[in-house]
């Protein structure tokens, strides 16, 4: 039976409080912002495509300069299989695939709503690792600089044609890379993306909602409440206000 030695919980971090180890492992599964990570004097930049695997007694710092969140999940070292121990050790900056994303986006929901239960956690994590380490690498992406470009400034009215350009690739070319390397088209992706950071600014923000909506690139108010319903069937002020319920109560 896998066991969690404590909470699997979602951490933000803030400026450096100097290196810290422990006893047990540590995945660090980024869900928003940036976050800078230096474990055993070697540094590597977190975000949605790149997590980080601490070794149990390995020293280890964080700091980030912006709003970022992180899905933190502590491991009893003895349930970690020899051959994908070895190989997070070895190589303990680890490229998200799809199939984690999904993992991940999977758990921090439940964690957010309070639905995290031991069950639903020792299913999940032997999922996990094995994406983490089984999936066959991916060749470099042809993506990587065009979405970290298009993510700062979503509120920039994105289209196929301006993607493409940014990309030096046609349009058929940009949606064949969509397809091979996301599974999805640039619109799909770029309505998840927006609706994604909304809801983040939601939850974690004092802006009104008419300034989020205008931030992450919908028309207006009204179409970002149209989106919100269709994705959660809630409207921005009810999300933003069962997510702060959850949080109060979670202090």
């Amino acid at each position: 039976m896998i066991e969690i030695r404590s909470n699997i919980d979602v951490r933000s971090y803030g400026a450096a409080q100097g290196a810290h180890r422990h006893d047990f492992a540590q995945l660090v599964l980024p869900l928003s912002g940036t976050l800078e990570i230096d474990i055993a004097g070697t540094g590597s930049r977190l975000r949605l495509c790149r997590a980080a695997f601490v070794e149990p007694g390995s020293s280890h710092s964080q700091m980030s300069d912006g709003p970022n969140r992180s899905l933190i999940v502590d491991l009893d070292p003895a349930i970690l299989e020899p051959e994908i121990g070895d190989r997070l050790i070895r190589h303990p900056f680890v490229p998200l695939t799809p199939a984690a994303n999904k993992l991940i986006d999977y758990m921090s929901l439940l964690v957010g709503s309070g639905g995290a239960s031991g069950t639903n956690v020792r299913l999940w994590v032997p999922l996990l690792l094995d994406a983490l380490v089984h999936e066959p690498a991916r060749p470099h992406s042809r993506l990587g600089a065009l979405l970290a470009g298009i993510e700062p400034k979503l509120g920039l009215p994105w289209t196929a044609e301006m993607m493409a350009e940014r990309a030096c690739v046609s349009v058929s070319r940009l949606h064949a890379l969509f397809r091979a390397e996301l599974n999805t088209t640039p619109r799909a992706w770029l309505a998840e993306m927006r609706l994604k950071r909304a809801c983040e600014w939601l939850t974690l923000s004092e802006q009104s909602i008419a300034e989020i909506a205008y931030r992450a690139g919908y028309a207006d108010q009204s179409a970002f409440t149209h989106a919100m319903r269709r994705a959660t069937g809630l409207t921005p002020a009810a999300y933003r206000r069962q997510h702060r319920e959850i949080r109060s109560k979670s202090q």
